[in-house]
């Protein structure tokens, strides 16, 4: 049987391979140079295509949907400075540790620096962001030029895949004519297999690690960002039920238990300068990604425990706390499974201590709760236990990411945000991503000022119905105003805040959103039920709260966990 395609052998080389590898989407951005690769994964009724005009917001998508697939996703854009949009999501998508395969046009090297339109140094742009870089044929006449290419493609998925999981890059220069098509003959294609076992420790190594854990009274597991897994949040619930042991988990750690401290900030703030010594952690047990959470990094770097693992399959680990004293080049899934089945923890009121801030910080946080004036603080504690069961959280950064961390929500599924990189250049069409490859309601909450960054993520033909986007309107989330420094500078509002009126309504129009509004408390709690119901179409809620007085009401909020 054969088919019509484009007549580029490099290009039907690449997508065969792509195919048997097990990609099964690709989003596209138009273009001229570009035109071989759009045709042929056009016309491939295996990979399911998307054609998103934006560049950066395609890479945020397509991060969003590996994101939530846990399988590569191709990208595909022209030659020039197109590829240089793809940056802030491959940035992302590295310290994410998401398989992202980058696909650029290029035009042939020997035009490069000849005053040829859209051409620039393409080949290895994003040496510093990507696992690998690849330069494929420009074409191919020899059989040896067939079998490079296939290996070099099957290097590049098998280097997105294996170990430390994150983007690579294929440059592909093309020489006119770029609109040619052929017949191809169904062919076997040669794929390479790189069988990457799930490590494990020896028996020995894992005892000496299992004599540490067991004779320190006070040991402290802090969870990053991580992917959800059944292995693993099991495991940690199991340790967490250890005298000597407390787990401090984020927000976007998605290992949530009734026996972990999940508001760490919230519980932090309680205990008193005095008492920080005792509540020091002998030794501490790190993994994932990196943490929002500033006040536990500053304290683990003032009170240091003996002894520092980082659970990491990583060849950089991270020294974040500066006391580093183990690298355990495990994944988290596999570590603390072996981990629990042999330890077996020792007397201590090491979780006892801990247990009783956090109820202490629970019940400062209902009181305080209670007597909130109408503020960002007041539409987060409405909002975040109105969000379906079973649904899926998207958190931009700025102000939204670390008011999620000041709640108990557990009825959600899953929480994502762009944590890598921590940028609030593409939050929304991340978000659109992440629902396209979800059954279930994907919410995110933005603010206004990353909404309007990300605005052409509405520009978009596959925005499922299934996606709700709340956006703080507050003028910039007043997060200069609670960090310490800006909020002394007379730069404050021109230089930091850049507070910019967002027309969300306007937008909503534009793109044909179902658009809400919640201006108090009343108006909020009535809204978010209809929100939260419509089927047929994707809703934008804008919620507006006073901008000056949000920074005000969160410093009030720190002063009476603490017993202000």
């Amino acid at each position: 049987m054969e088919y019509l395609t484009t007549d580029k052998e490099g290009i039907k080389i690449l997508i065969e391979v792509l195919k048997e590898k097990g990609i099964r989407q690709v989003v596209l951005s138009p273009g001229s140079r570009n035109a071989p690769l759009l045709v042929a994964f056009a016309r491939e009724k295996q990979i399911r295509h998307f054609v998103v005009l934006d560049e950066r917001s395609a890479a945020f998508m397509a991060l969003g949907m590996a994101q939530q697939s846990g399988v590569p996703v191709a990208l595909v854009c022209t030659s020039g400075t197109a590829p240089l949009n793809y940056a802030p999501a491959i940035a992302e998508a590295y310290y994410q540790r998401l398989p992202l395969i980058v696909i650029t046009a290029d035009r042939p090297v020997e035009w490069i620096d000849q005053d040829d339109s859209q051409t620039i140094r393409q080949q290895a742009v994003f040496r510093n962001i990507v696992k690998a870089s690849y330069q494929l044929p420009a074409e191919l006449f020899h059989a040896d030029e067939h079998w490079y290419a296939n290996r070099l493609v099957n290097d590049a998925l098998n280097t997105a895949l294996k170990g430390r999981q994150g983007p690579v890059h294929l440059n592909i220069p093309l020489r006119e004519s770029l609109y040619g098509l052929r017949d191809y003959p169904e062919r076997e294609v040669r794929t390479i297999e790189c069988i990457d076992p799930a490590p494990s420790l020896s028996a020995g190594v894992m005892q000496r690690l299992v004599d540490i854990f067991d004779h320190c009274p006070k040991v402290m597991i802090l969870a990053g960002f991580h992917r959800p897994d059944f292995r693993l949040r099991e495991a940690l619930h199991r340790l967490a039920g250890y005298p000597n042991v407390v787990v401090l988990t984020e927000t976007l750690a998605n290992v949530t238990s009734e026996r972990h401290i999940g508001t760490i900030d919230r519980v932090l703030a309680t205990v008193k300068e005095a008492e920080r010594e005792e509540y020091r952690p002998e030794l501490l047990i790190t993994f994932g990604g990196p943490l929002i959470s500033r006040h536990v990094k500053a304290y683990l770097r003032k009170f240091r425990p003996r002894w520092h693992w980082s659970i990491d399959r990583t060849e950089h680990p991270a020294d974040t706390m500066q006391v580093l004293t183990t690298q355990i080049q495990l994944e988290a899934e596999c570590f603390f499974p072996q981990l629990v089945a042999v330890a077996k923890g020792r007397a201590s009121d090491y979780a006892l201590r801990w247990k009783e801030k956090k109820e202490s910080a629970a019940v400062r946080h209902e009181e305080f709760a209670g007597r909130v004036e109408w503020s960002d603080w007041k539409a987060f504690s409405l909002i975040l236990p109105a969000l379906p069961e079973g649904s899926a959280l998207q958190l931009a950064n700025s102000t939204p990411v670390r008011y999620g961390q000041l709640f108990d929500y557990f009825q959600v599924k899953r929480v994502d945000g762009n944590r890598g990189t921590s940028g609030i250049d593409g939050s929304t069409s991340t978000a659109v991503g992440a629902a396209l490859m979800r059954e279930g309601i994907t919410t995110l909450i933005t603010g206004d000022m990353s909404f309007l960054y990300d605005s052409n993520a509405l520009w978009n033909k596959y925005i499922s119905s299934r996606l709700k986007i709340i956006v703080m309107k507050n003028g910039g989330g007043g997060i200069f105003r609670f960090i310490s420094g800006p909020s002394e500078l007379e730069e404050l509002e021109e230089c930091f805040e850049t507070g910019t009126e967002v027309d969300v309504c306007g937008f909503a129009q534009l793109h044909h959103f179902r658009y809400f509004k919640a201006s108090d408390e009343v108006e909020l709690a009535g809204v978010l039920p209809e929100f939260f119901n419509e089927t047929e179409w994707p809703v934008i809620l804008e919620v507006e709260t006073p901008r000056l007085k949000n920074a005000e009401v969160l410093k009030s909020y720190f002063r009476s966990l603490q017993g202000e």
